[in-house]
């Protein structure tokens, strides 16, 4: 995945597991309320890999505009 889609799919899993998560406590299941914490834990890992992706990017995309200027 690229930056922007492992971005994207971490905040739909994000806001997917906070539902999840609330709906459990109204609803009182412990089961569902852990599972909504761990889906919203992974979209938050996942918007973290998209951002690290990125700044690996564009660091690799400053080397190169530099080596090529000094061309």
């Amino acid at each position: 995945m690229g930056s922007t889609s492992d971005k994207v799919s971490g905040y739909a899993n994000e806001a997917a597991g906070n539902i999840k998560k609330n709906v459990g406590k109204v609803i009182g299941s412990d089961k569902m309320e852990i599972e909504g914490g761990a889906q919203e834990l992974k979209g938050k890992a996942q918007v973290e890999v998209g951002k690290a992706k990125e700044a690996v990017k564009d660091g690799a995309n400053k080397v190169a505009d530099e080596i090529n200027r000094k061309l």
